[in-house]
């Protein structure tokens, strides 16, 4: 009996609708509590190109709700294990694994190579780039965000409006799955909605999931949705780049503080604190590219140097270490 047999039994997949998936491409950004599910429903519903990318390595404190990995798998990079798994579980796709981070320099070609894009990865520089890179694309991407026991999941880009068109801002404050805690199956079912959600973009299912909003509440057991097909795009948007896209007529501004990042950013970085910034000389016919770990306080920084008159301004995401 085929592999495939009670997914083609559906009249809305088929025979023809298999042979869909198992020409498309996908694009799956992170591996670890989101793309784990995404990753093994995806290759288990046959789609026959997955490319992971993700620069981390598997941790045991992954293991609870990253449930693709095993105890041998710690120190592994997550892409690489991550392929070694699929391959295990279904020798017919084609894997390709890329343990390194996405940014702005290298996102665009792999968008443009994927048939839709799936952002797994636990960062709001990384999820405003491929939505970004898919906008310009016009690729779909299904894009979600798990903590706690909360999160969203939702399909945007492609026939549907951005990221930035439902979220223009980022919150003021932001916490982490290292820092705030994470359920294993709240995660774990938000990924395998993105999964089911990007099986019926591929096989061309109506509603189509681009323009459609999931949210869930776990802890009080609230789930709820709706459909932003209308939503605006910004007239501005606050650009990510990657260090490699700095030059040298860019003035390039660090807001960690030395005791977080005692290497700056860039060689030309000046390091100003983020109350400072208001005060500061900066030019105004030159680029200004503010830098921190995530993104989140480049963010709050860019906004007052907009209140300043200042037009021209990109944002740097460093990660945990000088770039």
């Amino acid at each position: 009996m085929s592999r495939y047999a009670r997914q083609m039994i559906l009249p809305e997949v088929g025979a023809d609708g298999q042979a869909r998936l198992a020409r498309a491409h996908v694009l799956v950004v992170g591996a670890g509590g989101l793309g784990c599910p995404v990753l093994q429903y995806l290759g288990g519903a046959g789609v026959g190109r997955l490319t992971i990318v993700d620069g981390d390595v598997v941790e045991e404190c992954n293991l609870h709700r990253q449930v693709l990995y095993a105890m041998q798998d710690i120190g592994r990079p997550k892409a690489e294990a991550a392929q070694a798994h699929l391959l295990s579980a279904n020798p017919d796709l084609e894997v390709t694994a890329l343990a390194q981070p996405l940014d702005a320099a290298n996102a665009a070609a792999w968008v443009q190579a994927a048939d839709l894009v799936v952002d797994a990865a636990d960062s709001f520089a990384v999820s405003y780039i491929l939505s970004d890179s898919c906008l310009a694309a016009g690729k779909p991407l299904i894009s979600a965000s798990a903590l706690g026991q909360s999160g969203y999941a939702g399909g945007f880009c492609g026939s549907a409006p951005s990221l930035r068109a439902v979220f223009p801002d980022l919150p003021a404050r932001a916490a982490t799955c290292a820092t705030a805690g994470v359920m294993g199956p709240a995660v774990g079912m938000i990924g395998a909605l993105q999964a089911q959600l990007a099986l019926k973009v591929l096989l061309g299912h109506q509603p189509s999931p681009c323009g459609q909003l999931f949210s869930f509440r776990l802890e009080d057991l609230h789930v709820s949705s709706f459909r932003f097909d209308d939503a605006e795009e910004p007239e501005t948007a606050l650009p990510f780049v990657a260090a490699s896209q700095i030059t040298p007529q860019d003035v390039v501004v660090e807001l960690r503080p030395e005791e977080e990042a005692p290497r700056m950013a860039v060689p030309q970085a000046r390091r100003i604190a983020p109350a400072d910034l208001a005060t500061a000389d900066l030019p105004r016919g030159r680029r200004i590219v503010l830098c921190c770990r995530s993104g989140l306080r480049a963010w709050g920084a860019a906004a007052t140097l907009q209140q300043a008159g200042h037009r021209s301004l990109a944002l740097l995401a460093a990660g945990d270490s000088p770039a």
